[in-house]
């Protein structure tokens, strides 16, 4: 089942659920549009610097993100020594992807969404904002996002309209 897009003061209502290293997780993924795997996979000498580069780890691409300054700060607060999100039992490895998505889904269940709520809804909130943001520019949410079909893009941009849509018909 493809994850869904929610609402941003829904999505703000949950990750204040949330365990605070998992909320920042997510932040980060809204804050810029990464998949969870690649902020998990953030260096703490990375984000030392105000503007640093990304490898996609799905796709190998490269991409430069800045983090807004308060959150940039938050995040150098609970830093590890390796990995900005360290894992749980071992510094030297990042926090994993599915203590995150328990984090979450515990959340989804406390607060009753029937929705496909995962970490990838965050990526779709992301891609609408910048849709709206943007004046509707979808090229420049294509690059943003590194996608290289347009069509894909325009999944994610519209993913708010797809989703009430969605509903309407049921």
């Amino acid at each position: 089942m493809r994850s869904e897009w929610i609402p941003k003061g829904e999505i703000e209502h949950i990750l204040a659920s949330l365990n605070p290293a998992n909320r920042l997780v997510c932040e980060v993924s809204l804050a810029t549009g990464l998949r969870v795997s690649d902020v998990l996979a953030l260096k703490t000498e990375q984000i030392r610097k105000e503007r640093f580069t990304v490898r996609e780890q799905k796709t190998g691409k490269c991409r430069t993100v800045r983090l807004p300054e308060a959150l940039r700060e938050r995040c150098l607060l609970c830093c590890g020594t390796v990995y900005v999100f360290q894992g749980r039992l071992n510094g030297r490895k990042p926090r994993t992807r599915q203590a995150v998505f328990k984090d979450l889904r515990r959340a989804r269940e406390r607060f009753n969404i029937k929705a496909n709520l995962s970490l990838h809804s965050l990526r779709k909130a992301y891609a609408v904002e910048e849709y709206r943001r943007s004046g509707r520019d979808l090229k420049r949410v294509q690059k943003l996002l590194n996608h290289d079909s347009e069509a894909v893009t325009l999944l994610y941009a519209m993913a708010d309209e797809l989703t009430r849509r969605k509903k309407f018909k049921a």
